[in-house]
């Protein structure tokens, strides 16, 4: 039971730092956690991470708000293909082997982290100039499409992407993009979990409550830091922890 509760506040603390810094779902890190050290099957982890998202994205998107780094008008019409796909993809999931769900939450752990090290979203100051209301309306109707459909499907992968999205794609400055990531989350998680557990198996209640717990602690600690932080170093910080843990876990799950 111990080492139950360790391994939730671990998984807890990386998801909560996650969200906070990067507005990254939850389930990057709870999942292999759950997975790997607990033997979890791979939907019934996904579904916990996705609820233990919920609230921990709610709190951020709270400290976000306070400073005024969420864009609700325009998050609004990506949230709406979020949600809708989130729903397609955790039925499709449905059809895939446990092990292959729980092979791409371990790599996508290690690529995130690569990424943010290396590749770090530094953006700021843009802004949506160019292109037509019209325009923008379809690019994040398209973009929130696609990536509730990898949230919903893979239970990873989702903030990550919605953030790449919104700064690439949309021109969004940093922390309203990460503001803006934390507040669809909340829905899209909620919508992934509810969805996982009518199609699945109830998922164990003292894991769940575990990973909700520590990951709200923790997303909460890391929002009030990221909004006071510079960019560079919260994408320094979060992917030094994203890669030491994907290291960990492809040695554990592949040698």
């Amino acid at each position: 039971m111990l080492f139950e509760i360790w391994i939730c506040f671990l998984a807890g603390a990386g998801a909560g730092i996650g969200t906070g810094f990067a507005g990254m779902s939850a389930a990057t890190v709870i999942s292999p956690m759950l997975i790997t050290f607990l033997d979890i099957p791979a939907y019934d982890a996904i579904g916990i991470a996705l609820a233990s998202d919920v609230l921990a994205s709610a709190v951020s998107a709270r400290t976000y708000a306070k400073t005024g780094a969420i864009d609700l008008k325009n998050g609004f019409v990506m949230m709406c293909g979020v949600l809708c796909m989130t729903l397609v993809g955790s039925w499709l999931s449905t059809f895939v082997p446990d092990g292959t769900l729980g092979n791409f939450s371990v790599v996508m752990t290690l690529l995130l982290g690569l990424k943010f090290l290396f590749l770090p979203v530094t953006s700021t100051n843009r802004t949506m100039r160019g292109g037509s209301r019209a325009i923008r309306i379809l690019k994040g109707a398209v973009g929130g499409s696609i990536i509730g459909l990898i949230c919903g499907f893979f239970g990873a992968g989702g903030g990550m992407m919605m953030l790449l999205v919104l700064t690439v794609v949309l021109g969004y400055e940093l922390k309203t993009a990460v503001g803006t990531s934390v507040f669809i989350m909340t829905f899209s998680a909620l919508t992934g979990a509810v969805s996982h557990f009518t199609l699945g198996a109830p998922p164990r209640p003292d894991l769940l409550i575990l990973c909700v717990v520590f990951t709200l602690i923790w997303a909460q600690i890391a929002a009030r830091i990221a909004t006071r932080a510079s960019t560079l170093t919260l994408n320094r910080l979060t992917g030094m922890i994203l890669t030491v843990l994907g290291v960990v876990l492809v040695c554990i799950t592949y040698l």
